[in-house]
Parts: structure tokens; sequence; C-alpha cells
């Protein structure tokens, strides 16, 4: 349990009617704390009721209910309070995304199809001003995803606190791809339906035509004796395509995640699912394929104008109940702040507390390989 909240940040969530102002949030400052007569909510073993948990160096020293407290720490009453860890979302452009009608200030999509070489990283901006309006709101770490072509870079998991990039660097990158979808661009998307599936066909030949020359380029790199003609993009899939690292794949609509499914299996890759609107059509499917699901925004309009309105709230429950791990993210740049609420509803729809907890906390956690 310790290893697990140690490397998060903590929330204190206060239950009940909370009507100070936004002005009125005090300075963050530096020190040792016990935040005592706490509920801890550890979220993998259980609540600790009339908890203590005892901070030095922005770390967590101790928790439990039996918490001896030194000389020369501030004591904070926390009665009738809730602790949590903080909470991560699993797929946004924060920090690579400030004002939408500049263009100086999107980082997130780059120029290009193939470029799964470019570091989301890299683009990220620690003075980002959404970053700090996320923090206060309970979500201290966040995936910083690439969006635009067929593999539009590589993601990165941040701590939202550091002067730098390498400083918020949480510890996982991965290569993301946007899967070929035979749906409609928008309202003003002409295609017939037989076009449309002609134009993902084109585009999966292409991602398979990639995939040949990465798996090519990982044999080259693997003998010692032979040295590859540089190619960045090709260097980052290399990884991929030899099961060492997993692959993030953009995919939303049943008949595309029934396909890319088969293209998983065929190509052996380690795979992550980003997105999964319509996840809850094809849940058994996605849970004997044994692929997790980064989901959301779980706050959206349906799929399909026939759907019933709550489908994407009850989409994270009807997935994680058969079987699929789930996590939850908003996609969004300036909105993360809004994860908690994307879990409640996800929640209240199905998914049940404890299991939402758990989607915005230790489930990204391990689908991140972070777990410890």
């Amino acid at each position: 349990m310790k290893s697990i909240i140690k490397n998060l940040f903590l929330l204190a969530s206060l239950l009940g009617s909370f009507q100070a102002p936004a002005q009125d949030v005090a300075k963050a400052r530096q020190g040792a704390f016990a935040l005592t007569n706490a509920t801890l909510v550890t979220i993998t073993q259980g609540n600790i009721e009339n908890g203590t948990i005892l901070i030095r160096d922005g770390k967590i020293a101790a928790m439990g209910a039996a918490v001896d407290i030194p000389a020369g720490v501030e004591v904070i009453d926390c009665s009738g309070q809730e602790i949590y860890p903080g909470f991560i979302d699993g797929g946004t452009r924060l920090g690579l995304s400030e004002v939408g009608s500049i263009s100086l200030t999107q980082d997130a999509n780059e120029i290009g199809q193939v470029i799964p070489h470019m570091q989301a990283l890299t683009a990220v901006n620690p003075n980002a001003v959404a970053i700090p309006v996320t923090r206060v709101n309970g979500v201290t770490t966040v995936l910083a995803s690439p969006t635009g072509g067929r593999f539009p870079g590589t993601a990165a998991l941040i701590n939202l606190v550091g002067y730098t990039p390498d400083q918020m660097y949480a510890g996982f990158k991965a290569v993301v791809m946007n899967y070929p979808n035979a749906g409609r661009r928008g309202w003003r998307d002409s295609r017939s339906e037989e076009e449309r599936e002609k134009d993902k066909e084109k585009a999966l030949k292409t991602i398979n035509d990639i995939w040949k020359e990465a798996e090519l380029y990982a044999r080259i790199a693997a003998d010692p004796e032979a040295e590859p003609e540089y190619n960045p993009a090709l260097a980052a899939l290399a990884p991929v395509v030899r099961g060492e690292a997993p692959l993030l794949i953009e995919v939303n609509e049943e008949k595309d995640i029934r396909s890319a499914i088969e293209w998983v299996k065929e190509n052996e890759v380690k795979a992550v699912f980003t997105g999964a609107a319509e996840g809850w059509r094809v849940a058994e499917e996605l849970a004997e394929a044994k692929i997790p699901v980064i989901t959301g925004p779980v706050l959206n309009y349906p799929t399909r104008d026939s759907d019933r309105y709550d489908r994407p709230y009850a989409n994270p429950g009807i997935m994680q109940k058969a079987g699929v791990k789930v996590a939850i993210r908003t996609n969004e740049a300036e909105n993360v702040r809004n994860l908690p609420f994307n879990a409640g509803f996800a929640a209240a729809y199905g998914m049940g507390r404890e299991e939402a907890l758990k989607a915005i906390t230790i489930v990204p956690a391990e689908i991140f390989g972070l777990a410890d």
C-alpha cells in the first residue's frame, strides 16, 4: 500500500458543503505535516478510519491508524474529511495546448502522418495556466498525448509539478497510433459508405506497410554487425514491434474496434486501446483479447443518434464488468480538472464508486507499469 501511495500526491476532499470562494484558496507551502483524524481511502486496501498521514519533503513518510508524530511537525485536523491518492488522467493535451485560436500555442498536433519519434514531453509547457487549476482539483498526473496523423508521436506521463518537462516526467512513454476509421468525419463528409471503406482499407494498408518496414528495421538494428540507415520514425517503432513497449491505439467505433483487435493479434502487439467510445458493444471481445482500455470522455454524447443518452456514461462500467481493465480519461486540454466528474458519472451509471476510483488511480498506474 505504501509503495503505491508514495508515488502519488494527495488530495484532501471535504465532504459536505464547501462554499469558500476561489480566491480564498491558501498558497502552497513546504514543510512537514501530519494530517490527522481523516478517513484514508487507500483504493487498494480499503479505508482507514481516523487515520494519519505524515508528509515530509513532499512525500508520504508514514500512514495508518497509529502514526507517531515527531516534534516540530505541523498537525492539521482533518476530522470529517477523506484523503485520496492523486487522480491520474489517462489521456489529455494538458501542457501541449494553450489558446485554441493561436497556433503558436498548439503543440499537440505536428505536421506529418508518420512521426512516432515526435516526443510530447519536449513540448510540455510547465507554466501552462491550466496545470495548477487541474492540480487543485485533485488531478496530479496526466498522460500528455499527441494528436493528428496516423502515428502522431509519443505520449508521456507527467506529474503536474516541476519547473521543466524532465522534472515532470513520471516514467512512462508510448507511441500513439490512430486506427483507420470507416465513419464520417463530420456532417460535411459526403463520402458514400463504399468510399469510406475504401479509404479505411487504404489507410490500413499504409499502416501495415509501415509496420513491415519497422519490423525489418528492428531486425537489422538487433544485429550487432549491422548498422541501419538513420530513420527516427522506424527507430521509435522498433521497441513496439519487438514487444518491448506498448502501443496506444486510438479506436472508437464498434467495427473498428473489432478490426483493431484482429490487427493486434496478427501483429502480436502489446496494445492499449484508447477512446473505445463503443467499447460497450464489444466488451466481451475486448475482455477475451485481454486488451486494457483507457476510455473517455465519459461526459459525452452518444456515438449514434439511435443510442440511449446514457451510453457514454455507462460505457466504462459495462466494459469493466465484462472483465476489461478500464481506466478513464478526459481527452481534454483546459478541462482536465473535470476528471472526477467523468469518474462520478461512470460510478453513477453502473461502474460503482470503488471501481470508478480505481479507474482514475491504481488502474491507469497498472496500465502504465507504475503501480509499484
